[in-house]
């Protein structure tokens, strides 16, 4: 049975698409198939079928609703403000409620996301067992006898940092210098588990500019990877867990690494409502809070070796919170960078949560695209900002044999506070 209140939604937000096609060129699936079926217009077309019950959901339908990538920037491109990722994420509900992702892979993907991602002991209990199997060399020694897909996901993942690097973080840290004021910082789940420098790093620059930084255990999983997969359920639940843990009106800002997550805390009104509005309108990612704050750069004494970066814009970064000059301008900031351009640096690398797992193809046409690009202008470092995209650039950067470096542009920052200390 279809669910009229979500159909209804879809209905209404279909109505401002004018199918004029300018979303069409920026659509990194339609790009790489040329099927209108998998363009953001073509969607929004079987969205409207489904909703007006002229197109049956168990087809062509629920099959794209999870080959978008889910990227959102056909938003940017829209002249009319069609509001496609809700949608999106209205049909992925609606086909995951019907039954219509079955299948051994989309029952892993069910028990990982409620089960294990969203449950900080389980999740570091099941990254502990993978950095064990790394430590010993089992993935090694196995990898030749896994299916293709467990081959492509091992290549994905990172070295698993020690267990005493995945320590809690502190629950306050003082500002250094000049108290500026009081943040809150979001851990998340893959940044804690597979990046838990980057969490330390983000730490230490805000306390250098001045800001006290709290983190809250109360806090839990941002849910976006749960509303990707058509589980609404679970991500309302998890908003609600952060509404709560971060409604010390005390904090001046919420301050995200990740762009998915800070995209899913900023659009957590479209879960819970007035809750999640308050909630939301806390959210700043850490490149644009530094740069509307004023970066406070240390002393240098002598000469930095130049290094070339590349910025690559997370799409939920730029196509979903807006936020693209400043994560360059910091960079441009530090001495001895040199920013260097590449083509379509706002274009999908393909990793879109666990896309680069579910849809292992086309995630490797778009990864090509990027790596085509990336390649041609040979940088010294990659920087971006969301751990996705970092993992994914990483294998591309290794298959490819490329020279460069992937960073968070805030290891880059946080690398000059510790050489001006």
């Amino acid at each position: 049975m279809l669910d009229s209140t979500r159909l209804d939604e879809i209905y209404d937000k279909s109505l401002d698409c004018v199918h004029c096609g300018l979303c069409l060129s920026s659509c990194p699936t339609y790009v790489a198939t040329g099927r209108e079926s998998s363009s953001p217009r073509g969607r929004v077309y079987l969205m409207r079928g489904v909703a007006e019950q002229k197109i049956d959901l168990a087809g062509l339908a629920a099959e794209e609703a999870f080959r978008c990538v889910g990227c959102r920037a056909c938003e940017t491109a829209c002249p009319s403000g069609v509001e496609f990722g809700a949608m999106l994420e209205l049909l992925r509900e609606e086909v995951t409620a019907r039954g219509l992702r079955g299948g051994l892979a989309a029952r892993i993907e069910r028990i990982v996301l409620r089960q294990i991602v969203p449950r900080p002991f389980f999740l570091r209990a099941f990254t502990s067992l993978l950095g064990l199997v790394q430590r010993y060399g089992v993935d090694r020694l196995a990898v030749s006898l896994l299916p293709k897909a467990m081959r492509h996901a091992h290549a994905l993942l990172p070295q698993i940092p020690s267990r005493s690097e995945r320590r809690p973080l502190p629950v306050s840290t003082p500002a250094i210098g000049e108290r500026r004021g009081k943040v809150a910082f979001f851990s998340g789940c893959v940044m804690h588990e597979i990046f838990p420098e980057v969490n330390r790093a983000t730490i230490r620059v805000l306390a250098h500019n001045g800001f006290e930084v709290v983190v809250p255990e109360t806090q839990a999983c941002c849910g976006a990877l749960q509303a990707h997969s058509g589980d609404g359920d679970s991500a309302r639940r998890l908003a609600r867990r952060n509404a709560a843990a971060f409604a010390d009106p005390s904090i001046e800002a919420l301050v995200v690494n990740s762009a998915g997550c800070g995209t899913a805390l900023r659009e957590a009104e479209n879960w819970i409502g007035e809750d999640g509005r308050a909630l939301g309108e806390k959210v700043r990612d850490v490149s644009e809070f530094l740069d509307d704050v004023g970066l406070r750069l240390p002393e240098f004494s002598g000469q930095h070796a130049p290094l070339r970066v590349c910025y690559d814009d997370p799409c939920h970064l730029a196509h979903t919170q807006g936020v693209g000059p400043a994560p360059r301008r910091l960079l441009e900031e530090m001495p001895g960078v040199e920013v260097v351009a590449h083509a379509n640096p706002d274009r999908c690398c393909g990793a879109a949560g666990i896309y680069n797992l579910t849809q292992r193809e086309l995630s490797e046409q778009i990864l090509a695209e990027k790596m085509d690009a990336i390649g041609r202008v040979d940088p010294d470092c990659v920087a971006t900002g969301n751990p996705g995209c970092m993992m994914q650039i990483a294998r591309g950067v290794e298959a490819r044999g490329l020279r460069a470096q992937v960073k968070h542009p805030i290891e880059l920052l946080d690398s000059l506070y510790r050489e001006g200390a």
